[in-house]
């Protein structure tokens, strides 16, 4: 009898003890998301306080976490500020993930859902550049505090009221470089740095209602480089493995931790997303030489784009930087608008493997870097391009023209067939299929609001309205 209660009392402990762990990790759990990585899988990833990693339940039955990266502060490694204006990465959260299995209906973290993108791919919500920004260096101080002002977590809401099938980031999640002047009310009281509360006050806190909404497609952008915030990315967001030496710890082991091969995510049987790190890329206006590390690297993902391109008859190629884009500056002397074509040093490479430097099948271009929205059509020579940089970054200060001159080109033979932009205002767009290679494109505004509208069939774009101003 004695040994019957004693096994009782154990087997209620243990299970105490058990249901308590989960409910301690189900509680600390701050935040939870889907990634989709490599071959489309989806990688359930949790942010979380806790000592364990919570359990998922997937279908009904349990799925065991694993630890991705524990709590840490990493010391401080040299950045793209001046020491005195850098500090350590501290990361005091446990972070966890688990692969979905691929015929997942439901995945539940306690009383959460997480959501699960279907086989087919209908539409789809593209953002970029998103965090708010602090640099000393620039003088720059955004009104974080002021919702009119950096209105990121406006249009995450407004885009998860639109349902999304998946979520397109192209990069650029971390602007909070630098600490906010004393002065600076619209900032004032800001994160900053690196660390864990610098993404939390950027990304996860303003991205809530859309990391809910949708599984991600994360872009990495040139703030994830390792002398930036490359140390975030890879523990949050980077859906590769984390390993040593390409966790930008080191600053002897940045020309790993910079570069990331070429994956595919399908949408579909005949559409995939192909997603390529180009967040070390050069300044735009200089091409690298061939023996340039940068070059070497970026020669080998233009390889992988080529191969994942003959997979599928359409493929949308997501990465950071514009190649065939435009951005404007003021000239100092004359003090006229000058554009500014692609980028140069990407494009050099490219050109060597092939003269229209895109293969046969990437209809569309997808990016970010310039904090604008910016569609161009090349007639079907060249894909067409997308650019969403506009979903709460400080905008850029000059704006696009409402029609280029017929003379600009962004890259050898590339003639502009179609142009549009909006320069002054903060979004975000959609992309919803409509038949076979055939897309609509809505751009919205913070609220929700629809601005203007685009079609993509194959390689070809047309929008309503050339130029949308408020």
């Amino acid at each position: 009898m004695k040994v019957r209660w004693r096994a009782l009392i154990q087997t209620f402990v243990a299970g105490l003890l058990a249901g308590l762990a989960a409910a301690s990790a189900a509680r600390a759990a701050e935040t939870a998301y889907v990634l989709v990585g490599p071959q489309g899988r989806q990688i359930a990833r949790v942010i979380t306080d806790a000592a364990i990693c919570p359990a998922l339940e997937v279908d009904g039955q349990p799925l065991a976490m694993q630890v991705r990266s524990r709590p840490q502060t990493f010391p401080q490694r040299p950045t793209a500020s001046s020491p005195a204006l850098s500090k350590p990465s501290a990361f005091p959260t446990l972070v966890c993930e688990a692969d979905l299995p691929p015929r997942a209906r439901t995945a539940r973290l306690g009383e959460r859902l997480l959501p699960i993108a279907p086989r087919v791919i209908r539409r789809i919500v593209l953002i970029g550049d998103t965090g708010c920004r602090l640099k000393q260096a620039d003088k720059a101080y955004q009104a974080c505090n002021d919702p009119a002002k950096y209105p990121f977590a406006q249009i995450a809401a407004a885009a998860a009221k639109l349902h999304p099938d998946l979520v397109v980031h192209v990069g650029d999640y971390l602007y909070r470089e630098n600490p906010c002047p004393a002065d600076e009310v619209g900032c004032a009281g800001s994160p900053w740095g690196y660390g864990q509360d610098a993404w939390d006050a950027d990304f996860f806190t303003p991205a809530a209602p859309l990391l809910a909404a949708a599984p991600w497609v994360a872009v990495r952008g040139n703030h994830e480089t390792c002398v930036r915030a490359g140390q975030g990315w890879l523990r949050l967001l980077d859906p590769w493995p984390l390993a040593p030496h390409r966790d930008c710890n080191d600053a002897a082991d940045d020309d790993i931790g910079n570069y990331s091969q070429v994956y595919a995510a399908p949408l579909d049987a005949d559409t995939q997303i192909a997603v390529w790190d180009s967040a070390n890329a050069p300044p735009p206006g200089k091409p690298l030489a061939p023996d340039d590390p940068r070059a070497i690297h970026y020669a080998l993902n233009d390889r992988e784009i080529e191969a994942i391109a003959k997979l599928k008859p359409h493929t949308f190629l997501a990465n950071h930087h514009p190649l065939l884009a435009f951005a404007a500056t003021t000239d100092k002397t004359t003090g006229q608008i000058v554009l500014r074509p692609g980028n140069l040093g990407l494009q050099s490479v490219f050109l060597r493997n092939d003269p229209n430097l895109f293969p046969k099948g990437v209809d569309l271009l997808l990016n970010g870097h310039i904090h604008v929205l910016e569609q161009l059509n090349f007639g079907g020579d060249y894909p067409s391009e997308l650019v969403t940089g506009f979903s709460g970054t400080q905008e850029d200060i000059v704006p696009l023209p409402a029609h280029l001159p017929p003379t600009e080109t962004p890259a050898p033979g590339a003639v502009v067939q179609n142009f549009s932009s909006w320069v002054d205002g903060f979004g975000f767009a959609e992309l919803e299929r409509v038949g076979p290679g055939a897309w609509r494109i809505r751009i919205f505004d913070v609220k929700g609001n629809q601005v203007n509208a685009c079609s993509l069939v194959g390689r070809v774009s047309k929008c309503e309205v050339d130029q949308v101003r408020r």
